[in-house]
């Protein structure tokens, strides 16, 4: 079959809207999907697909090691710095509430690390625990593999995995889920209710619903009427932490868990939801810390894909005191206030919040340093200090990624046409078992 006919082919399948509820660029009416439709899947090697099927267990021991590193800070046995740093803007309720101790080794199941493939490797630019994509991914993969394309993960290995993860958690036999999406998250509702339905078909009883749908007494959390309720023994929390007194019933969510009449995933901690945490994995202070840990190798790997990141912290260095790793004008940074005279080469770097915002994902806080004029860059940077301490923001070394090219049709033209972009992979790892399963990668290119 020729590209264009798959294309149109792909499209046919696609639900309408292609599972985004968002807002998208004007479309061409007969387009099922806001993107554009490749005739083939994005081809990562042999080498790199490795490197992935690495990636999940090194990120799992990162998260790990990252409630340790909390715990011993606020008990006094790592620095308090730490836990001041990671508890900074947050409410006292929801503080108390990620220390309860039968959550203390509780982490998120599903972990999506955001990496762009670069001339000089991978780098991850950063972690996500409540990810979008799941639905999305999964019926790409379904997609592309009924035309006979080799898929990582197979033809349904996001639900399956998915699945795998939910029983393992749950600790009874034939589970109920229910993935609470709130109106912050409305975006992702119909490929939540796609993957609902699909958990279904594979056997697992699932429901995505409003928080304001589940009710609850003495025994726990249920959905449905007086005739046909259903009790709920796993709640996928599909909304941030920042905008839980937005959530309906996420006080009663809250002790349902703690009293454990219902297990929800990912946990309510503040602390690894924090892009600074990639800060810290470089700290000099915490590298015994790390290495006992992570061990030496996960450790490598994980300081060789991350980007050098500080945290954007305004208090007054002493007189001798440099911000490690930055200079401006050939001269070490001695306070965040010398980096707003930046040239346009040494502002190669992302300034970002770090977490516990609106703002801090879909890359809305993102600036791109070399890409803005020099006053903008004056401004972002006092707009940082300014936010410290509510909400923190991060600076990271920026890391050009690689070109690559592919193909896509044109429904305006009604030909396939060649694009030349960037791309962003995501793999989706879900956990059981003490193990982070690869069981699907998503690529996104973008134009450069």
């Amino acid at each position: 079959m020729d590209e264009r006919k798959l294309c149109l082919m792909i499209n046919e399948r696609m639900p309408r809207g292609g599972l985004f509820t968002g807002a998208k660029e004007q479309i061409h009416p007969k387009s099922n999907a806001p993107w554009r439709i490749p005739p083939e899947p994005f081809r990562i090697s042999q080498d790199e697909l490795r490197w992935f099927e690495r990636l999940g267990d090194h990120l799992l021991k990162f998260y790990k090691a990252c409630n340790i590193l909390y715990s011993q800070s606020v008990r006094g046995i790592l620095p308090k710095w730490i836990s001041e740093y990671l508890d900074i803007g947050k409410p006292p309720s929801l503080i108390e509430y990620s220390r309860i101790r039968r959550f203390k080794s509780h982490i998120p199941l599903v972990i999506r690390p955001d990496v762009i493939p670069t001339n000089d490797g991978m780098v991850i630019t950063e972690l996500d625990s409540v990810p979008g994509g799941i639905g999305f991914t999964a019926n790409m993969m379904m997609i592309y593999s009924d035309l006979g394309y080799e898929i990582i993960g197979g033809v349904d290995g996001m639900i399956r995995g998915f699945e795998r993860m939910i029983r393992k958690y749950a600790k009874v036999e034939n589970p109920s889920l229910a993935i609470l999406v709130s109106e912050e998250s409305s975006d992702y509702w119909d490929e939540m209710m796609w993957l609902s339905r699909m958990l279904n078909k594979s056997g697992l009883k699932a429901f995505t619903l409003r928080p304001e749908e589940i009710s609850f007494n003495e025994n726990g959390i249920w959905i449905g009427s007086c005739c046909s309720r259903v009790k709920i023994d796993v709640i996928y929390r599909f909304f941030e932490l920042f905008d839980l007194r937005n959530v309906p019933n996420s006080e009663i969510m809250m002790y349902m868990n703690r009293i454990g009449k219902v297990r929800i995933t990912p946990p309510f901690k503040h602390f690894l939801e924090e892009k600074m945490l990639m800060a810290m994995l470089d700290h000099p202070e915490l590298r015994r810390f790390w290495i006992r840990y992570l061990g030496r190798d996960s450790l490598k790997e994980l300081l060789e894909a991350f980007p050098k990141t500080w945290i954007v912290d305004p208090t007054p260095l002493p007189p001798y005191g440099v911000i490690p790793d930055l200079s401006v004008g050939g001269l070490p940074v001695t306070s965040w206030d010398k980096l707003k005279e930046a040239s346009q080469r040494e502002r190669e770097l992302i300034l970002k919040l770090s977490g516990f915002s609106e703002m801090a994902w879909g890359a809305r806080s993102v600036l791109v340093g070399h890409d803005v004029p020099a006053e903008e860059w004056r401004k972002a940077i006092e707009r940082a200090l300014a936010s410290f301490p509510e909400n923190p923001y991060i600076l990271q070394r920026y890391h050009k990624g690689k070109l690559f090219r592919m193909r896509y049709y044109d429904f305006d033209r009604d030909e396939i046409l060649l694009m030349e972009g960037r791309v962003r992979l995501c793999p989706y790892y879900f956990v059981w078992e003490d193990k982070a399963h690869l069981c699907g990668i998503l690529a996104t290119i973008c134009p450069a």
